[in-house]
């Protein structure tokens, strides 16, 4: 079956004007101006998009897929991701990630969950590693992992200032980052050092340190949570215009908001105010994680859950917020895309792979296609996974 979809308002993400989008198996076939295509006989699913936008599926590159958690005892342990969390909120492609603990929640089984949803209809990769160092693996070893396993993209989210990570030298550092780039350029993936940033003191100072002292690029590190607070979101402004990418959490953590974290769009708005290019921003959900809070000794103090659905929400925040669309969209989409070498993801082109999202006026996905395949019509999920409840 060929999905036509006609008289779309096209964002890729740069506005590409009223286009005709012909879909067959998992890719996207044509991209023409209305009704120039010539499909008389053909059996046709047929989709008139008047008046709506069409915009690349978003890409989150930070999604928690087998849970997450722990930090305040094993019932604190956070619940795996279901299928239609990331589909209903127009999310065609995760990357998920172990954090904390990495002796309840194994590789193994975040590979596993990776294939559940890919077969289920979502894209799906991984990073190999955790917070702790030195690094478990799947292989035994980083460049292993990268050039055997397709769905392992690059590392992470490895810690740094933070209480729960492993106080990783430069040295340990450069050398994980190193294995990342080999494994990376052997294996034709990106290769990135994914980081996730705590609230210590030091910030990105780690990261600013290897590329000083060794031949390891600053690029070569792509860190996250920047918005944790206003001393951080400022090293990240540096970061960014030193050339690398940085990542805004679209989760917010109640608890920490009246203290130190930035919303999402007000932390966008200050980079971009700052002169960070709009390339250099990506924004992820953190879905499934523990969002903990602790006190000055280093106690749980609170906890709630991040959600895929957030990276939605914020892009349609930054659009009410005077963000345009095609930026709003390259930071939740296709900049995220690009940094981790999954170019075939982010845009809508011929040879594409059809991940796409008709928007409603309110900028809500009506439908989303996965792969080619339509997961959510009008609002409403029409692929839910194996055991989620069908009245949800």
């Amino acid at each position: 079956m060929l999905t036509l979809i006609k008289n779309a308002t096209l964002y890729s993400p740069k506005p590409q004007g009223v286009k005709d989008v012909l879909l067959g198996g998992k890719q996207v076939l044509a991209l023409t101006e209305p009704g120039a295509l010539s499909l008389s006989g053909m059996k046709l699913d047929v989709i008139d998009a008047a008046g709506q936008c069409l915009v690349p599926g978003l890409v989150d590159p930070l999604v928690h897929i087998s849970g997450g958690g722990g930090e305040g005892g094993f019932h604190t342990r956070t619940p795996e991701m279901q299928l239609t969390e990331a589909t209903l909120a127009g999310v065609t492609t995760v990357v998920g990630a172990l954090g904390t603990d990495a002796v309840s929640r194994s590789l193994e089984d975040l590979l596993a969950k990776a294939y559940a949803l890919d077969n289920e209809g979502l894209s799906t990769y991984i990073y190999t590693g955790s917070y702790e160092y030195p690094v478990k693996t799947l292989t035994g070893d980083i460049t292993r992992d990268l050039m055997l396993i397709g769905k392992v993209i690059g590392i992470g989210e490895i810690a740094i200032a933070d209480h729960r990570g492993s106080q990783l030298s430069v040295a340990e550092l450069a050398r994980v980052a190193s294995q990342a780039r080999v494994g990376g350029m052997l294996s034709g993936k990106g290769g990135k050092v994914f980081v996730h940033v705590g609230d210590g003191s030091t910030g990105l100072a780690l990261l600013h340190q290897v590329a000083k002292e060794t031949d390891i690029p600053l690029g070569q590190f792509y860190p996250t949570h920047i918005n944790r607070s206003a001393a951080l979101l400022e090293q990240g402004v540096v970061f960014a215009r030193a050339g690398g990418v940085i990542d805004i959490t679209a989760s917010e953590n109640t608890p920490a908001l009246p203290n130190d974290e930035i919303p999402a769009v007000a932390a966008v708005h200050y980079a971009l105010e700052s002169g960070v290019s709009v390339s250099q921003i990506t924004l992820s959900s953190d879905g499934n994680a523990s969002l903990p809070v602790f006190d000055e000794q280093g106690r749980l103090a609170g906890l709630e859950v991040g959600r895929v659905g957030s990276l939605a929400r914020v892009f349609r925040e930054l659009v009410a917020a005077g963000i345009n669309l095609e930026d709003a969209l390259a930071m939740t989409s296709t900049n995220a895309a690009r940094t981790l070498g999954l170019e075939p993801k982010g845009v809508i082109a011929e040879g594409a792979d059809a991940d796409l999202v008709l928007l409603d006026r309110s900028f809500c996905p009506d439908s989303v296609w996965c792969r080619g395949k339509r997961m959510v019509a009008g609002g409403k999920a029409q692929v839910r996974g194996t055991f989620e409840p069908v009245g949800l």
